[in-house]
């Protein structure tokens, strides 16, 4: 089987981190592979805040945990990175760009050996007064939404990442 398939068919969502930093040259290979995902007509409507800094992880984490009601959890499972998705919302493909951007990381990720997981409430998190008052510090500018947290670690010892079965019926062929 061709490689890239089989690591389509062996990725999945890690929710247990070691707490060892991911190398700054590995996450700047996932990046690189996020930014090369297909975007509509190449606008490349995504871009990536990626988050090491652990005060503002641990913020962003408090504020993923406020929109589900669960102050004091970590949402993000410990894992020590963060790549935000963001998508331009002046492009009209902006949530579909993104969400490739963010299937591009986590492949990346997986191939790489680093555990990854989508974390979702970036919308709600980026369009309070916090969340845009953290892209303005940052200097991002423009009508930006939250996609998607692709939280980034090293898999927790004895962390077994396996497939569910697939379920039936869902290809339907029209030949």
């Amino acid at each position: 089987m061709n490689n890239v398939i089989q690591a389509m068919l062996d990725r999945r969502s890690c929710r247990q981190y070691k707490q060892d930093p991911v190398p700054a040259e590995v996450l700047d290979e996932i990046i690189e592979a996020g930014l090369y995902a297909a975007s509509g007509n190449g606008r490349q409507g995504a871009m990536i805040l990626a988050v090491t800094d652990r005060k503002l992880r641990d913020r962003l984490s408090a504020m993923n945990a406020a929109v589900m009601n669960r102050e004091g959890t970590d949402p993000f499972y410990g894992a020590p990175a963060v790549l935000v998705v963001l998508g331009n919302r002046e492009v009209p493909t902006y949530l579909y760009d993104g969400s490739l951007v963010m299937g591009n990381l986590m492949l990346a990720a997986s191939i790489l050996g680093i555990g990854s997981c989508w974390i979702h409430r970036a919308k709600q998190e980026f369009e309070s007064e916090e969340g845009k008052q953290i892209l303005k510090d940052l200097g991002i500018e423009g009508d930006w939404e939250g996609i998607g947290h692709c939280i980034l670690g090293y898999p927790a010892d004895g962390i077994e990442l396996k497939a569910a079965e697939r379920k039936e019926g869902r290809v339907v062929k029209a030949e």
